[in-house]
């Protein structure tokens, strides 16, 4: 008989991880869609909450606070900017250094347009999770670039892998200038990222 009893209960549970899954993902989207219309100041818990139809004390439910659905959201970001990059790379034929910037800057600065809401947590430092995850995420495209710089000739075999890290940190920081200058990012400002990540890059030409 209680066999019978717990299998009759077993479906429920499942629906309650869908159900959290799917407010979750509604609390996710509603932020993203603040950030990018009002930016951080106005994604507050309580706004998210409201905007994706879900009481305030739900909302602890699922996140704590304002901090881990900034890291969450992030996340989602960084995983799609590693795609583009990752496949941007496999399907380049670069000759020069300078081809290979352009192969790493083009798809962040486009992801980046159509994204606000990504530039309003990638670049702000509200917090020391995200922050912790831009740095993880620069250092380890870095290092990913590094390798393939070496394989391909294109940078001599005893480059140190900072070369990158610091090639990174340089476009990062450039990129927040651009990105503070206009929504859609200051074109001069990239280009010069360009040049300056180029420039030192090509010290350590093969």
């Amino acid at each position: 008989m209680f066999e019978k009893e717990l299998t009759a209960q077993a479906p429920a549970r499942p629906a309650v991880q869908r159900r959290g899954m799917e407010r979750r993902r509604a609390i996710l989207d509603a932020a993203e869609k603040l950030l990018g219309e009002q930016g951080y100041e106005a994604a507050t818990l309580k706004a998210v909450g409201e905007r994706a139809g879900i009481p305030i004390a739900s909302m602890y439910h699922y996140f704590s606070d304002r901090h881990q659905v900034d890291a969450e959201l992030l996340r989602r970001h960084l995983q799609a900017v590693e795609e583009l990059l990752v496949t941007a790379l496999e399907n380049s034929e670069p000759r020069a250094l300078r081809d290979v910037v352009d192969v790493v800057i083009d798809p962040m600065r486009d992801y980046f347009r159509t994204h606000r809401g990504c530039v309003e947590l990638w670049f702000a430092g509200r917090n020391e999770i995200v922050s912790d995850l831009v740095r993880e995420f620069d250092a380890a495209q870095a290092d990913r670039l590094w390798r393939l710089l070496v394989e391909r000739g294109l940078l001599s075999a005893d480059t140190p892998q900072r070369v990158l890290r610091l090639a990174f940190e340089v476009g990062n920081r450039l990129f927040d200038i651009a990105y503070r200058q206009s929504p859609t990012g200051d074109d001069v400002t990239i280009d010069e990222a360009r040049r300056m990540v180029t420039a030192y890059l090509e010290t350590y030409a093969a």
